[in-house]
């Protein structure tokens, strides 16, 4: 007989572990903690059972990105010129405006764009997705939830007087729970440190070294204690800046590209002109 088969499965020994009923969602951790250091749950699902259930207790406005940080598209430029900042930005969604970032009118989807070069008229109005809007209070577990049933992916934050308060992703409210998530435009750990793309700007892994990322960009940055180009950054601005949060250093512009609440993983480098304060391709 299979001595395995008379073995208590996982879900019997973590309801052993908890058949005192927590009073509280503090009990409840430290049990979960408990079970932990038992060896009943790794680190991966109390990570994951911990975020799960502060995503009850987190507002939207703490993992939105805020309005100034938004990518947005304005409804009266040309197809050249929404092509250009889509490349640039590499989104796959962008709220479209009536030239007032507080108007709202749709939602454009990047891949639209492929279809939209063989139409013999451009009207991008044709093309938006209806916006969907929420308030800054909305705990994530109900957004979730309603991202799920109405399948959207995105959403677009207001504030109390109904003005455009940032915006929030599918993948931001996923993040909270089960961590960061990589993309296809995160580097593969064995690639280098810096990397170049076709139009001109550097990702750069927050783990560079400072004097490494000062030899390749000529730069001479420094800071007391920081070894780290992320640490750098984190040393400059007193806290973990959120994605697509931007810092101006050098005549150079770092861009968060990827963030958890914890640390930086990846930043976007563009050169800044020295007269204007605009970034230049190379």
């Amino acid at each position: 007989m299979d001595s395995s088969s008379s073995k208590p499965t996982f879900f019997e020994r973590l309801s052993t572990l908890l058949l005192r009923e927590p009073e509280d969602r503090e009990q409840l951790i430290q049990l979960l903690h408990s079970a932990f250091e038992r060896n009943l749950l790794d680190a991966d699902a109390l990570s994951i059972t911990e975020g799960a259930l502060s995503a009850s207790e987190t507002s939207v406005r703490d993992v939105m990105v805020p309005s100034a940080q938004m990518d947005t598209l304005d409804i009266g430029h040309s197809l050249n010129d929404i092509v250009r900042q889509v490349i640039r930005t590499a989104h796959s969604r962008f709220p479209v405006h009536d030239g007032n970032r507080d108007n709202v009118i749709g939602i454009l989807l990047a891949k639209d764009l492929l279809r939209m070069q063989h139409e013999a008229s451009f009207n991008l109005h044709d093309w938006l997705r209806p916006a969907v809007f929420i308030p800054e209070s909305k705990r994530l577990n109900v957004l979730l939830r309603e991202f799920r049933v109405s399948r959207n992916h995105m959403a677009v934050v207001v504030d109390e007087y109904g003005g455009v308060a940032g915006l929030v992703t599918i993948e931001d409210v996923l993040e909270q729970i089960v961590g960061d998530i990589e993309d296809e435009y995160d580097f593969d750990e064995t690639e280098d440190n810096i990397r170049i793309d076709q139009s001109g700007r550097y990702r750069v892994k927050a783990q560079t070294e400072v004097a490494d990322f000062n030899a390749a960009f000529g730069t001479a940055l420094h800071a007391e204690d920081v070894d780290t180009i992320g640490g750098l950054i984190l040393n400059h601005l007193g806290r973990v800046p959120k994605r697509n949060e931007s810092v101006d250093l050098a005549n150079l512009r770092f861009r968060v590209l990827r963030a958890d609440s914890r640390r930086l993983y990846t930043l976007l480098i563009e050169k800044m002109s020295p007269v204007t304060g605009d970034t230049v391709a190379e």
